[in-house]
C-alpha cells in the first residue's frame, strides 16, 4: 500500500527541480525497469502490480493495486510498475570516435529516440546542451526502452565545450554540402539544432563543415525533417562510409 508521503514524492519527481532536489527519477514499464536493474542505476523502490522481478531483494518492492498506480504514474495508460532510481553522477566526457551534441532539443520523445539511436549506430557518447530536456524526464525515460543505460550522457555549456575541441563540428544545416557526396570520418562532433529554430547562430559559429539531407521531392517545399529522424539518417550515412 502506498503513502501519501510516498505518492507525493513520486508525482513530485515529474517535475526537473524535484528530481534534482531528492537525486531520484522514476521508470515505468517491465522492460525499461529490468534494463535499469541490470545496469549500474540504483534502485531505490519498485511498484508493481504484479509479483514478478524476482531478482529484485523483497524489501526494495511494494506490490500496489491499479488505482495506486493510477495515482503515481506519468502514463495515460499506465503500464503495471513503476520504479524509482537514484540519479547517477555524470561520468567524464569521452572525448573521442563520433559524438553527438544536441542544441535545445526540447521534445522528451525525440531526446528519448535519439538516445536509442546513439545505443543503436554504436555512438557511446551524447553531449546535451544545459537548455536540452532533462534525460531523467519521465517521458525521455520512457522513449529510451532501456538505451539510456548504454550511452553516456553530460550536460554542458554547449559554446564553451566546442571552443576547446580538437575533433572536427559537423552542423546540420538545410542548405549546405549533400551528407551523400561528403566525406565523413569516424571521428568528430555532429551537432543537431532545436526543432524549431535549428543551430543557433553562436553554436553555427563554431561548426567546421556544414552537411544536409538533400530533399527529392519535386516541389522541394518540405520545410524540414522531424530532428531524430534526421539523425538517424545522418548516423546511418556517418556509420556507412565509416
Amino acid at each position: 500500500m502506498l503513502s501519501k508521503n510516498q505518492i507525493k514524492l513520486i508525482s513530485s519527481l515529474q517535475q526537473k527541480k524535484y528530481r534534482f532536489a531528492n537525486q531520484l527519477f522514476f521508470a515505468e514499464g517491465v522492460k525499461v525497469i529490468q534494463e535499469l536493474v541490470k545496469s549500474n542505476f540504483e534502485l531505490e523502490h519498485l511498484y508493481t502490480t504484479k509479483e514478478d522481478f524476482k531478482e529484485i531483494a523483497p524489501n526494495k518492492i511494494t506490490l500496489i493495486s491499479e488505482n495506486e498506480l493510477n495515482k503515481i504514474s506519468a502514463l495515460s495508460t499506465p503500464n503495471t510498475c513503476l520504479a524509482v532510481f537514484k540519479i547517477p553522477s555524470e561520468s567524464k566526457i569521452n572525448e573521442s570516435g563520433l559524438i553527438l551534441a544536441l542544441d535545445s532539443i526540447r521534445d522528451p520523445g525525440n531526446l528519448g529516440t535519439i538516445l536509442r539511436l546513439c545505443d543503436w549506430f554504436g555512438i557511446q557518447q551524447l553531449i546535451c546542451s544545459k537548455e536540452t530536456v532533462d534525460i531523467y524526464n519521465p517521458k525521455v525515460v520512457q522513449a529510451t526502452m532501456g538505451s539510456i543505460t548504454r550511452v553516456n550522457v553530460n550536460y554542458v555549456d554547449l559554446v564553451s565545450f566546442l571552443e576547446k575541441t580538437k575533433l572536427p563540428v559537423f552542423g546540420t544545416f538545410m542548405d549546405s554540402d549533400n551528407i551523400y557526396k561528403a566525406a565523413l570520418p569516424q571521428e568528430g562532433i555532429i551537432v543537431m539544432g532545436n526543432e524549431a529554430n535549428g543551430i543557433s547562430e553562436s553554436i553555427e559559429k563554431l561548426v567546421t563543415k556544414r552537411i544536409t539531407i538533400p530533399r527529392f521531392g519535386e516541389l522541394q517545399i518540405t520545410e524540414s525533417l522531424n530532428v531524430a529522424t534526421a539523425t538517424a539518417i545522418i548516423l546511418s550515412e556517418f556509420r556507412r562510409k565509416g
